[in-house]
């Protein structure tokens, strides 16, 4: 029987998860064991996936779960360098040349175990089956305007918490921003036909910001793109990967220019891709801001957990996306879980030679 362990997160404002108690539901009627660890922070309470029907353990008991479980979280495992013997469903964050990505495969190569990488779980077109993006998109604008916000006062942005819903979220900056007494900054929006530009061009459409939309045929040119400076806030949506242009070099730090946020929603800083050459590293919830350059003023953002912001419903939505897939967990050797295994196999086959 295939046993699917659902993990609390163990990583700080990390309250989102993978599965609903809706989903823990139908997974027990195809057959599938379901264990939901105990969670203090996670926005859906245990009781539900109790009711539906779910063994219900310790939090973070998960090490020790049966060998044959299937352990499934979103965020990192701690960072104790132990060998990683189960399956484990997860962003790895592990293939684009990160350190810690590597570390991670060195576990897994050490403990004999399997990533089935979330971000890689494709179908037959090379489209992801579930994602955050939408969410991402919309609280990363979200914090990017509060770091413009901060700047009129000339602070830096304090830190950020949950939100019990998007209408919250939104109301809450509508008054921080009429506080200032400023007209709403401009934003540039660079991979706006997907899923994190179209969450980032709506927050901003709420906020009445006036919104610059680009997608690929925007910048197939390759740069430079002097166009981006013009904005107040820059809103990265593009996933870092081979041929990605450069759309902030570093001497955008000392140009002339009315930038002053940048929001790296796609938030990979440590890729060799990265189109963003101002900053080496993320941001956190409790300074969202990283400030790299003094006159004239630029901040960057990058939280890579930006739909915790959100959690309930970025973890609802995701759930809804990604339960076809679970529901095909007693099949691995077909569809979107051979292509992610096959992905994990070239990568760890990397590490062990």
């Amino acid at each position: 029987m295939t046993h699917l362990w659902v993990r609390a997160e163990q990583r700080p404002n990390e309250d989102r998860v993978g599965i609903t108690p809706d989903g823990v539901a139908a997974l027990i009627t195809q057959g599938v064991r379901v264990t939901v660890e105990h969670s203090t922070p996670r926005a859906i309470p245990i009781d539900g996936y109790r009711d539906a029907g779910a063994e219900i353990a310790p939090e973070n008991s998960w090490p020790g779960a049966p060998a044959d479980a299937i352990i499934f979280g979103l965020k990192e495992l701690p960072e104790d360098g132990t060998p990683l013997r189960h399956r484990h469903i997860m962003f790895g964050h592990a293939y684009k040349g990160q350190p810690a990505g590597q570390i991670l495969l060195e576990r897994f190569a050490a403990g004999g175990g399997t990533l089935y990488d979330l971000e890689y779980l494709v179908d037959e077109t090379g489209r992801r089956v579930a994602a955050f993006g939408y969410w991402a998109g919309f609280a990363g604008a979200a914090v990017s305007l509060m770091c413009w916000i901060a700047q009129q006062s000339g602070q830096i942005c304090p830190p950020v918490s949950t939100y019990t819903s998007a209408d919250a979220l939104t109301a809450d900056l509508a008054d921080r921003l009429a506080a200032t007494g400023a007209t709403a900054p401009r934003a540039i929006v660079i991979g706006a036909l997907g899923r994190v530009g179209t969450g980032a061009a709506d927050l901003c459409g709420r906020m009445g910001m006036p919104v610059t939309k680009w997608d690929m045929a925007e910048t197939a040119s390759g740069g430079p793109f002097p166009q981006i400076l013009e904005h107040e806030i820059f809103l990265n949506c593009i996933l870092a990967r081979p041929g990605t242009p450069v759309f902030v070099p570093a001497e955008a730090k000392t140009a002339r220019r009315a930038l002053s946020v940048i929001g790296d929603i796609a938030c990979d800083p440590t890729s060799d891709f990265s189109p963003i050459k101002v900053y080496d590293r993320t941001t956190e919830w409790d300074a969202p801001a990283l400030r790299v350059h003094g006159d004239p003023v630029l901040d960057v953002t990058a939280i890579d957990n930006l739909p915790s912001l959100l959690p309930v419903e970025s973890s609802e939505d995701y759930a809804a996306q990604l339960l076809p897939s679970l529901l095909a967990l007693q099949d691995l050797d077909q569809g979107v879980w051979a292509r992610a295994l096959a992905d994990f196999e070239t990568h760890i086959a990397k590490v062990r030679s």
